[in-house]
Order: C-alpha cells, then sequence, then structure tokens
C-alpha cells in the first residue's frame, strides 16, 4: 500500500531555503511519477513542481521557476523538493503527490492525476 511521508517543513526568513523530502514506502515510486502542489487556507490546491518516473523531466509553476528544484533518488524511494530564495507568499502547507504511469518521461501538473497523497507538511516564510 502507498504512504506518502512528508518532512523538511519549518518556519525561515525571506530569501533562505529549505528542502523537503517525500518518502514512500509501498513500493510504487520507481513504477510512479512524482509531484508537489501547495495549499492555503481558503484556497486550492495549486502545482508547484513534477517530475516523471525516469527523472528525465521536470515542470515547474511559473511562481518557483528559478527557486525551486524538484529531484528523485529512485534507491531511496524518495522526492525532494529544493526551495531556494523563499518569498512570504511561498507559505502553505506543501504535500507530495504519486501517480502511477506507463509513461516514464511525461510530467503531470494538475492534482486529479495524482492517486496518492502525503499527509502535508507545512512551510512559512517571515518577512
Amino acid at each position: 500500500q502507498v504512504q506518502l511521508v512528508e518532512s523538511g517543513g519549518g518556519l525561515v526568513q525571506a530569501g533562505n531555503s529549505l528542502r523537503l523530502s517525500c518518502s514512500d514506502s509501498g513500493g510504487a515510486f520507481t513504477s510512479s511519477a512524482m509531484g508537489w502542489f501547495r495549499q492555503t487556507p481558503g484556497n486550492k490546491r495549486e502545482f508547484v513542481a513534477a517530475i516523471s518516473r525516469d527523472g528525465s523531466a521536470t515542470d515547474y509553476a511559473d511562481a518557483v521557476k528559478g527557486r525551486f528544484t524538484i529531484s528523485r533518488d529512485s534507491p531511496k524511494d524518495t522526492v525532494y523538493l529544493l526551495m531556494n530564495s523563499l518569498k512570504p507568499e511561498d507559505t502553505g502547507a506543501y504535500f507530495c503527490a504519486l501517480h502511477q504511469t506507463v509513461f516514464s518521461s511525461r510530467t503531470y501538473t494538475t492534482d486529479g492525476a495524482y492517486e496518492y497523497w502525503g499527509q502535508g507538511t507545512q512551510v512559512t516564510v517571515s518577512s
């Protein structure tokens, strides 16, 4: 059974960095594309970054391009989100998501594409 567990959130000052991690304990990681989404109270969940099953392709929301980097370590069944130059508007609950797919180099940017979700980790950026 797929179980995603995120870690690495916290409170940081604007301009600093955080690295989020998300591990899958269910054995589906290597056959899956992964994504990161974020949500603030009263707002819809929004796409942040995605990586293909084989790691060859990545995709980013315009708001984070050039600042965030998504990567994956298949032997560790873990996906990372390195967030640099953080801004107060990056504050929110960050969720990783998993989509099992036969397509090795596709990324998925809509939350409806993902079958499994982590519980979320809070990121708060102070000004």
